[in-house]
């Protein structure tokens, strides 16, 4: 294990869903160990065994069992304890990637692209039209996939497609088609970064809002009183005048009102 990674992990309380897939077998037992001795580890355990499923084969077994045990004393086998011993011993490996059907969205995501061409190309060499719709969306969700079909004379041809796709830093598989041969590029997308909003409200566990700036909210309350104290001087200042017919200014004079006998004049009646 690298450097790198002895010091992200601690202890086995550090494992997540990220890193168990950087973490080996022996390095689990190690860390589990030492943290195993401590009262306080028993409740996450299974939390932690639920977190090495994803990335590893699991089995509990009885050590006590001759043949259990020795099942499980093999290299690609790595055995640790229970904090309770009547739930047995734990043996864990690395699970394989062997099959297009084994890909999930946690694993594809840390398989280069390379692994991912040769998964396809077990897949009975037809190609990436032949994937299961279900599985192209897995493999979508962690790689750029591009394709094109060519006759075989022209698909290496100088400055064509497949060149400049591997000088962008593809992988390429070629599946031949008859005379054509159908080209499937992969390129590991860049990692997403997570957008994160900060409120300037901060909440207590009864859920009462704390204010994470006060002294700011003091001030503005401050500007606003004084604000406020301000208008109110200059309406006191301001006294009508009996001339001062604004108000009444910022109305049409009213339309004259007819009669309802008036509305037949100007007409003539016909006899």
């Amino acid at each position: 294990m690298s450097k790198h990674k002895e010091e992200m992990l601690d202890s086995i309380l550090d494992l997540n869903s990220n890193n168990i897939w950087d973490v080996s077998a022996g390095e689990i037992v190690k860390l589990w160990e030492q943290e195993s001795k401590e009262e306080s580890f028993q409740p996450y355990e299974e939390k932690l065994l639920n977190t090495i499923r994803l990335a590893f084969d699991v089995v509990h077994f009885n050590p006590e069992d001759e043949r259990e045990r020795n099942k499980y004393a093999v290299d690609d086998w790595a055995v640790f304890s229970r904090v309770n011993r009547q739930k047995g011993s734990v043996a864990i490996r690395h699970r394989t990637i062997s099959r297009l059907s084994d890909l999930s969205y946690e694993n594809v995501k840390h398989i280069t692209a390379a692994t991912l061409l040769e998964l396809i190309d077990r897949n009975f060499g037809g190609g990436w039209e032949s994937i299961p719709l279900s599985v192209k969306d897995i493999i979508e969700s962690a790689f750029e996939i591009t394709t094109t079909t060519l006759p075989a004379s022209r698909i290496h041809a100088p400055g064509g497609t497949l060149e400049k796709k591997v000088s962008d830093g593809c992988e390429v598989l070629e599946v031949a088609k008859g005379t054509w041969v159908e080209a499937i590029f992969a390129k590991k997308k860049a990692p997403m970064t997570k957008l994160r909003f900060f409120s300037d409200d901060e909440y207590d566990e009864d859920g009462n809002r704390i204010r994470r700036h006060e002294e700011d909210d003091e001030e503005s309350d401050e500007e606003l009183d004084d604000r406020d104290e301000e208008m109110d001087d200059e309406d006191e200042d301001i006294q009508p005048s009996e001339d001062d017919d604004t108000f009444y200014s910022s109305f049409a004079p009213e339309a004259d009102v007819k009669d309802d006998d008036d509305d037949t004049a100007g007409l003539s009646v016909l006899e």
